[in-house]
C-alpha cells in the first residue's frame, strides 16, 4: 500500500488580495470569465465555446487530493473585488522545478494583478523548487512583461496547442532561478 502526502495549499496574501485554494462555489465565476474568447485565445487548454460542465470539471480537479497542479483564485474580497479575479496555477515539474500558470478576467487586464499575482507565488514557492519556468503566446506581450517583471528570463521559443483556436502557436518560454 503506497500512501501519499498531499501538501495542503497555503493562502498567499497581498495587499489588494488573497492567492486562495479554489472551492465549489468558484465555478460559476470561473465560467463567466473563461467564457470570453479573449482570454480563452490567450490559454492553452481553454475551449471556446466553453462546453457545459467545463468549470465544474476544472474546479474540481484543482480540489482533488491526486491534483495534477495546485491552484489559487485571484480573490478580491479584502479589497471590495470579486471572489474570482483571475486564476494562478504551479505544477509540480521533475528536478525540483515548477510550471506558473496563469490567466486574469478581461475586466482586470491592465490592472498590475497578473504581475502580483505572479509576483506573490514566486515569493511565497509554496513547493519549494529551485527554478520556475512559464511560456506565453508570441501575440500576449502583456503576459511576457509580467513574467518579465516578476524576475523571469528569456529562454527561447516553441510553440503549444491552444485548443480556443484549434491550432499551435508560437509561444515564448521564460524561467525564474529562485533563492532558497
Amino acid at each position: 500500500m503506497k500512501i501519499e502526502t498531499i501538501i495542503p495549499q497555503p493562502v498567499i496574501r497581498t495587499e489588494r488580495f488573497d492567492l486562495r485554494p479554489l472551492r465549489c462555489s468558484d465555478a460559476d465565476l470561473i465560467e463567466r470569465h473563461t467564457s470570453d474568447e479573449r482570454l480563452a485565445r490567450m490559454t492553452t487548454a481553454i475551449p471556446h465555446p466553453l462546453p457545459p460542465g467545463t468549470s465544474e470539471a476544472f474546479v474540481a480537479r484543482a480540489m482533488a487530493r491526486d491534483r495534477p497542479s495546485d491552484v489559487w483564485a485571484m480573490d478580491g474580497t479584502k479589497s471590495g473585488g470579486a471572489e474570482v479575479m483571475g486564476v494562478v496555477s504551479l505544477a509540480k515539474l521533475d528536478r525540483n522545478q515548477s510550471e506558473v500558470g496563469y490567466w486574469v478576467a478581461p475586466a482586470y487586464w491592465n490592472t498590475g494583478l497578473a504581475s502580483d499575482a505572479v509576483k506573490a507565488l514566486v515569493n511565497a514557492n509554496p513547493l519549494g523548487s529551485e527554478t520556475m519556468f512559464a511560456s506565453v503566446f508570441q501575440d500576449n506581450p502583456a503576459s511576457a512583461r509580467v513574467l518579465i517583471h516578476c524576475g523571469f528570463e528569456y529562454l527561447g521559443d516553441a510553440e503549444s496547442f491552444c485548443v480556443a483556436r484549434d491550432e499551435a502557436v508560437p509561444t515564448w518560454t521564460y524561467s525564474c532561478r529562485l533563492k532558497r
